[in-house]
């Protein structure tokens, strides 16, 4: 198993993917029409929305993309977000200036839109479309800033005891924090790929310690709705995750293409 997580897109693939999420009007160069189509291999959706920018929680509901349209799969779910809230994270949509900005140890989970890194757990295995990997007690999440491993899940066996000092992010919280279920399943949501120190790592969705408890910046669910996304994910359909505020989302789903919040999957 590789010992690093491979945040990073590569920069063809993110300007594609930056582009496709501008408003409809925009896509007159072929640089926004190479981005629109980027956006329609998205198959698979996860969309967050919560009330305000301040709220810890919201809803969450999965969707699967049918010819031009986006069909429920789930009807909605609660989860938890950050115990400050949402700010606006890096990603794959276009920088916003009006709202607050994702940094390390703020609180706040990251809006946007995101694609989905590797899944992980306790497990040896997963029933899941993703790349999986097991944790063991020598993996950390690196959350320093300073560290040149920023933002990535690495080995200490493989990086060295020095490498991971620091972090506040043992991949093993059942192992380092008294049985802590958190990590137990969960992935990635690729908040700043490049890295970016101080603009916020280790972004997740995982299992909520207990019901309604906020995060410090993750997505947090009931273990049986995380089964249930986990073995319904596929890389091969190229998932993304989204989490707005209601007002953003109001503001944003035309011109982002984004389907709405159902009372109930058909």
């Amino acid at each position: 198993m590789a010992s690093v997580f491979r945040f990073a897109l590569s920069n063809l693939v993110l300007a594609t993917a930056l582009a496709a999420s501008l408003p409809a009007h925009a896509a007159s160069s072929p640089a926004t029409a190479q981005v629109a189509s980027a956006w329609r291999q998205a198959q698979q959706l996860i969309l967050v929305v919560t009330p305000s920018w301040d709220a810890s929680g919201g809803r969450m509901q999965t969707f699967e993309r049918l010819g031009e349209g986006w069909r429920a799969t789930e009807s909605p779910v609660p989860v938890t977000i950050g115990r400050s809230g949402a700010a606006w994270g890096r990603g794959l949509h276009p920088a916003q200036a009006d709202g607050p900005q994702k940094r390390e140890g703020d609180g706040r989970a990251p809006a946007g839109v995101f694609t989905l890194g590797e899944a992980f757990g306790y497990a040896a295995q997963r029933d899941t479309g993703l790349t999986y990997a097991p944790m063991q007690a020598s993996h950390y999440c690196i959350d320093v800033p300073a560290s040149p491993l920023y933002n990535r899940i690495v080995d200490s066996e493989r990086v060295g005891a020095a490498a991971v000092e620091g972090s506040t992010e043992p991949m093993r919280r059942d192992l380092h924090a008294d049985g802590d279920v958190r990590y137990k399943e969960g992935f990635v949501i690729q908040h700043n790929p490049d890295n970016v120190s101080g603009a916020g790592s280790c972004i997740f969705a995982h299992l909520w310690k207990a019901p309604g408890e906020p995060t410090a910046g993750c997505t947090a669910m009931a273990e049986p709705m995380m089964d249930r996304l986990l073995a319904w994910l596929d890389d091969k359909r190229h998932p993304v995750f989204v989490l707005l505020p209601e007002a953003e989302y109001r503001r944003l789903r035309a011109d982002w293409q984004l389907p709405a919040i159902t009372e109930a999957a058909p």
